[in-house]
């Protein structure tokens, strides 16, 4: 895992939240978790399989990367999840490929996620 880690920095366009911004309008809590990171990443993956029109598009050690379409227009929203195994901390980052204003939804992608992590704790 890196020594800092860090997810990309969100655009100055309110189409994104990140648990790493310093913008509190873009700020979003990153998930925590108990037990070990490996166990913490099979959750969210059971998760996000549950979840329609989503799909892993990356997965390595301490990174996951998925998309999200929407229902009516097929727009793609990015999420990444990276894991700060020592803080036992998820930070996260969801963002709109296009447009500039979202209407809350990259938002509401994160706190959907978080619910269902927290209900299976």
């Amino acid at each position: 895992m890196p020594e800092s880690p860090s997810l990309r920095p969100c655009p100055e366009s309110p189409n994104c939240v990140s648990s790493q911004s310093e913008n509190p309008e873009q700020y979003v809590d990153p998930l925590s978790y108990t037990g070990t990171a490996s166990e913490a990443k099979a959750k969210l993956r059971a998760i996000l399989a549950t979840q329609p029109r989503t799909q892993i598009v990356s997965d390595q050690d301490a990174y996951l990367h998925i998309e999200i379409t929407s229902f009516l227009f097929h727009f793609t929203d990015d999420v990444e999840f990276l894991w700060d195994e020592e803080q036992k901390l998820i930070h996260v980052r969801s963002a709109s490929r296009i447009g500039y204003w979202d209407l809350g939804v990259n938002r509401k992608h994160v706190e959907t996620i978080r619910t269902h992590f927290l209900k299976q704790s």
